[in-house]
């Protein structure tokens, strides 16, 4: 069994250390759910944040490691722990998706629009963008099904996550007209960020970046970003995390690295990781990283919503010591703390929370999520580049007048989505490095 990784994100993972390995039997095809589920039980006992919290559990009445997971969460507080498929876990953190790459929102009006689209995506191909009203999928009106939260009959209407799955959408356009595509779900590797340019305001030229994720290929697509950025020597940034799940740790530490920039040196601490009362020995800082591509800005303002979570909160917290950190739209997830990942005979990997996440002053505890400077509703009639977009539109406000909020602004609404993303990926934040 391998080192366990770091994570941050709604799922922020860590492989921790771990010195006695769980035994793995020669043939991973020998492996039974109830191993499985022993393994579990022991790294929960040893490793877990709340394992003085833990419901006492016989492991004999639970036949296999998913169960066990379930029943051994410290429920108040502990709303991501998962066990995964070995091979599906793997190939999703290194940005393999499978699906029409959507994520279909719900209006003010009631109606389902396309909130998020990648652009390897099949429908994107096709034309398809953000803001594009889905009227129907297979001959199904899905926003009441969105609404309700009936997730099984939506799941139904989809179809499987695999491969060679067709559905026919039909889209209501821009410009009022429709549009029928049928559209199979196939494999490809997703683009973390989804759009980035400048914006010349009165108050001087701006970089603009909506990041998706922080999986395996992240760091090189966020140094293209930073490196056009500190060639157009913005002196403001917009960064849109109102999507953003979290992911690997190390590309947490790249983005604050590029945004902090000359403000900070290599040996300043972004965040510290606490262990619990068992491991402190296993307690470690994470510092600021030399960048070719450092930014000189005077002021950050992040994009967030209630799906903004893990390693994006982190990126956040763990800056907020050495600037100020403008955050508008809703509150974020809530995800303070961080998870330990375990592989066992290359079949499961175990995830259990094995960490709290802290910044330079000491600052975590925000379960309840953190708070924005403005309240403004994630607007998915507009692309994530348009100036009429609400959540940007403030943002260019705040710049160009340092206030925060306008008269005739509309009421803040939260309205649910629902994305091709397995739930896990809501979760998380991985130190490959670690792994190693």
């Amino acid at each position: 069994m391998k080192r366990p990784a770091l994570i941050i994100s709604v799922l922020l993972i860590l492989i921790a250390s771990c010195k006695k390995e769980p035994p793995v039997p020669p043939d991973d095809n020998e492996i039974t759910p109830k191993q499985a589920r022993d393994v579990l039980y022991t790294i929960m006992n040893a490793n877990y944040y709340w394992y003085d919290l833990m419901p006492s559990v016989n492991k004999e009445d639970y036949d296999g490691p998913e169960k066990l997971m379930a029943a051994m969460r410290y429920k108040p507080l502990d709303h991501w722990s998962f066990v995964a498929d070995y091979d599906k876990f793997n190939a999703q953190m290194e940005g393999e998706f499978v699906g029409h790459g959507i994520m279909i929102g719900i209006d003010d009006s009631s109606r389902a629009r396309i909130a998020l689209i990648y652009k390897e995506a099949p429908l994107y191909k096709e034309g398809v963008r953000r803001g594009w009203i889905v009227k129907s999928v297979n001959g199904t009106d899905v926003a009441p099904l969105i609404i309700s939260g009936n997730t099984s009959e939506y799941n139904r209407v989809m179809g499987e996550s695999k491969a060679g799955v067709t559905n026919t959408f039909v889209f209501r356009l821009p410009d009022g007209n429709e549009k029928t595509i049928t559209s199979t779900k196939s494999s490809f590797i997703l683009n973390s960020v989804l759009y980035f340019d400048t914006l010349q305001l009165k108050s001087g030229l701006a970089g603009h970046i909506v990041f998706d994720s922080f999986i395996a290929t992240s760091v090189d697509s966020l140094t293209k970003a930073f490196k056009f950025f500190n060639e157009q020597g913005i002196n403001d940034l917009i960064l849109d995390l109102r999507y953003n799940p979290g992911g690997f740790l190390l590309g947490a530490v790249a983005l604050a690295s590029f945004i902090a920039g000359n403000s900070v040196t290599a040996n300043d601490l972004f965040i510290k990781l606490e262990f619990n009362k068992k491991k402190t020995n296993e307690n470690i800082s994470y510092t600021f990283k030399n960048t070719p591509y450092p930014l000189n800005i005077n002021h950050l303002v992040v994009i967030t919503t209630s799906a903004t979570a893990s390693a994006s909160e982190v990126v956040i917290n763990g800056l907020e010591p050495y600037m100020n950190v403008i955050t508008i739209g809703d509150t974020t997830t809530g995800k303070c703390v961080g998870m330990g990942g375990w592989e066992y005979g290359k079949k499961y990997v175990f995830y259990p929370v094995t960490f709290k996440v802290v910044n330079k002053n000491n600052d975590s505890d925000y379960f309840d999520g953190l708070p924005p400077d403005i309240r403004v509703s994630d607007d998915i009639t507009h692309d994530f580049s348009d100036r009429n977009e609400l959540c940007l539109k403030e943002a260019i406000n705040y710049l160009e007048t340092g206030s925060l909020g306008r008269k005739g602004i509309r009421p803040f609404t939260r309205q649910p989505h629902f994305s091709e993303r397995p739930s896990w990926m809501s979760n998380s934040f991985l130190d490959p490095e670690a792994a190693k």
